[in-house]
């Protein structure tokens, strides 16, 4: 049940979702050794639409910034998390941009699991 809560959180329309959702990254509750809860929070929040796509690129520098905490520990919910930026090619062009931004510092991050390593290098190429 808590990890639904996460997740319609970070499903929220509000103007401060993004906030809630990096207030919720210090919840009693939330673990970064628990990935249903990194998930139910993250990548959910990776799905929202409107918010996750700011056009400050927060929300896109929020993912990263866990992709780079949670990889050393848990690789394949890193590359999942990653994935998230596969679709950014869909949109607008100052987007795309601040995606790329965020690809690029995970990918020269030292010590970057094979698995984020792959889905990021991909995603780059195209």
């Amino acid at each position: 049940m808590l990890d639904k809560w996460f997740s319609a959180q970070a499903l929220s329309q509000r103007s401060d979702t993004l906030e809630r959702v990096t207030e919720l990254t210090q919840h009693s509750k939330f673990t970064l050794s628990n990935p249903n809860r990194v998930r139910a929070l993250l990548a959910v929040f990776a799905l929202n639409q409107v918010r996750f796509h700011r056009t400050d690129g927060a929300g896109y520098k929020l993912l990263a910034d866990f992709v780079l905490q949670v990889d050393s520990a848990n690789a394949q919910l890193a590359s999942r998390l990653v994935s998230s930026f596969n679709s950014y090619r869909r949109f607008d062009g100052d987007r795309q941009e601040l995606v790329r931004h965020e690809l690029s510092r995970i990918s020269a991050h030292t010590g970057l699991s094979n698995d984020a390593r792959e889905i990021v290098e991909r995603a780059l190429s195209f």
